[in-house]
Formats: structure tokens, sequence, C-alpha cells
């Protein structure tokens, strides 16, 4: 059988920075609990990363700025010299291998345990997650988070600067802060997480604060270029209820709107609701949205290629896509292609660790000859 290439803005060239993206598909940040009890990267990372290096960019999954911000069991933190070293390994294939990477740097807030992090969880507010919570033991009831202090808030905002200095040291071209799906961050900006009553609760300007502090710190760091924002308005995974989206976001993109950030990143983005339009409008730079594909559903036959095109007719500059990536390590050539995807397999096997339903997803080169 042969297939017919498809025409697409997804697969014209873009430059992000310094950076030139060879297409306009970027690897969405996906946590697949791969890396050590330590939160070092291991070698089949480097392995999985540079299957997909053909995405005009990866982002590399979250990885934490601090031993309190950790999640769940697994997850790759870049806060310590073993860290830097684990995902130099990491950024080296995808590089050898001719892609481009950021690292997204997540702190989990009251989405963590103590007996994963070894630590109590901080958050803005003493409000815990009202869901169990993964450990090495199976699920756990969450713990009430230790509200952060001001003392707290500024060595967090120093440890996300900090960690965005050790990704260049790593080999990222720079990096994602993670302000969505009901992490630190996105608890900040939310009424229902954030019930402070001093400069950082209260009001839209008191709520955005800790997230602009945090970005124009990393920014400063490494440079803004090499910085980009991740955000999901109404996403209500993790326990968020935010209550004003209409109002947070716009005042936030237009706190940060002159800052020459990388990008503004976000997640399931809907062309046809005003608040994306309005977000583009004020966003001067490079937008990269996440197509709306639904959570919990199957993936559609055309990995999202669709709604990407949507998106970036409404304004878009770059297209992410999560499970289409994971499941699909040549996923550019198969959507270039018209090619058949590979399904997801979700059986299990996101979060377990080893080779399968991680780095096994057979590419267009596997599939058996056909002959006559």
């Amino acid at each position: 059988m042969t297939n017919t290439p498809v025409i697409s803005r997804l697969f014209e060239s873009a430059r992000l920075g310094d950076l030139h993206l060879p297409n306009r598909l970027v690897m969405a940040p996906l946590t697949r609990n791969r890396a050590g009890a330590d939160g070092v990267p291991q070698p089949i990372m480097s392995t999985y990363y540079a299957q997909r290096a053909s995405a005009g960019l990866i982002i590399a999954e979250a990885a934490t700025p601090n031993a309190v911000g950790q999640t769940y069991p697994n997850i790759p933190a870049i806060h310590n010299a073993a860290h830097v070293a684990g995902w130099r390994q990491v950024t080296d294939a995808v590089r050898d291998a001719g892609g481009r990477m950021f690292l997204q740097l997540q702190h989990g807030g009251r989405v963590g345990h103590p007996a994963n992090s070894g630590l109590t969880p901080v958050a803005p507010s003493p409000i815990p997650l009202p869901e169990t919570i993964h450990t090495p033991d199976g699920r756990q009831d969450a713990v009430v988070p230790r509200e952060m202090t001001l003392d707290d808030i500024r060595s967090t905002v120093a440890d996300f600067a900090t960690a965005g200095r050790n990704a260049l040291d790593a080999g990222f071209a720079g990096v994602e802060v993670h302000a969505a799906n009901g992490h630190l961050l996105h608890q900040f900006l939310s009424q229902n997480t954030n019930h402070r009553t001093d400069a950082y609760g209260g009001s839209v300007a008191g709520r955005i604060r800790f997230v602009v502090e945090v970005v124009r710190a990393v920014a400063e760091a490494i440079g803004p270029e090499r910085v980009g924002l991740r955000i999901s308005p109404r996403v209500t995974v993790n326990g968020i209820q935010e209550g004003d989206t209409e109002s947070i976001y716009p005042a936030l993109v237009d706190a940060l709107a002159d800052s020459g950030l990388a990008y503004l990143h976000v997640v399931f983005a809907d062309p046809d609701q005003p608040l994306f339009q309005k977000l583009r409008k004020s966003w001067p730079g490079t937008l990269v949205a996440n197509p709306v594909l639904g959570w919990g559903v199957p993936l559609p036959a055309d990995g999202g290629r669709q709604e990407g095109e949507r998106l970036l007719a409404a304004g878009a500059d770059l297209i992410s896509l999560g499970r289409a990536f994971l499941a699909n390590p040549d996923l550019v050539e198969r959507l270039r292609v018209g090619a058949p995807l590979n399904p997801v397999r979700d059986d299990g096997l996101m979060y377990v660790g080893g080779e399968d339903g991680y780095t096994d997803y057979p590419t267009l080169a596997d599939a058996p000859v056909s002959r006559p």
C-alpha cells in the first residue's frame, strides 16, 4: 500500500529563539516514571527521547527543582550534580539523533507525599489534595500540606532559577516553567487552593505574583529566550477549581508579555473559545497550543493532526502532542505520509518502568514488508 503525502503547515520549519525547528510539531512533556528512586534519569530514557528526535522540539517530562517538589515515585529531578549528569546523557543522545530539547520544571506542591519525598508537601494554603497519591507502597491518602512561608516562597523561586541553570548545564536548549495541571504554580493561581491573605493571595494580582516571580527569576538566570511557560486554563485535574479563569490568565499573560520569553504553551487550547483568542492577541511571541483531545478517551486516528491544523489557522505557531508521540516514535513521518498510527497501549504500562509500553513502539521501518 502506498501512503499519500499530507500537505500541512505542521511540516513547515519554524524558529524558536536561536533554534531552527524542522517542523511545527512539539512533543509535549509526558511523565513516564522511568527515573531512579533518587530522581536520576536512567539510560532507557536516552533511548526513548532519541527515538522521538524528529519532533520539531521535545519538551522533556517534568523534573523537580527541589526535593520537596517531588510528586510520585521515579520522577526525574534537576537539583543536584547526579541529576545533571543523568540528563546530559539524554540530551547528548537526542542531539546525536538531530533533535532539540527543553526541560519542563515542575514543583508538585500539595501533589506529593512523605512516602515519595521524605518531606511534608508545601502549598500556598494547608488544603490537601482531595484524592489519593501513588507511593511505592500503593495509593495513600494525601496529607495536609504545610502552608508556605514568605521564606519558603523566596527559596522556591531561587530553586527554580537554579534548576534552569542546571538544565542548561545538562545540555537542554531551555526550560518550560510548569504552571498547569494542578501543581504548585497552578495552586497559587486557583481560588480553591490559594486562601492566602498576604501579597500572594486574594486578588488576581496577588495570585499571579508567585508565577510571575518564578518565571522572571528563571529568565534572569538563563535568558528569557530560553524560557517557556505552560498554563492550563479550565483544567480541573488534581482538584483544581480556578474560580475566575477569564480574569486570571489574561492578567498573567499581560504581566509577562514584555519579558521576551521563548513561548507560551496553552494546554487543551480551543480555537473557538474567546479566552484562547484573547491570549493569542495579548501574547506577542511564539504560542504553543496543545489540542483538546480529551482525557481518558481513545486517541483520534490522525493523532490530533486536524485539531492542530485548526489551531495553526487560529494563530498558534507550534502544536504540541502527547500520546501520539508516546505511541509513535516516528510520528512526524507517519503524519507526513498519511500512515496509520500505533494505538496507545493503555494496559498499565504508562508508569511502571521498563521497556514495555515505553521504547518498544514500532516505527514504519520496523513494519514487515508486504510481498506481491
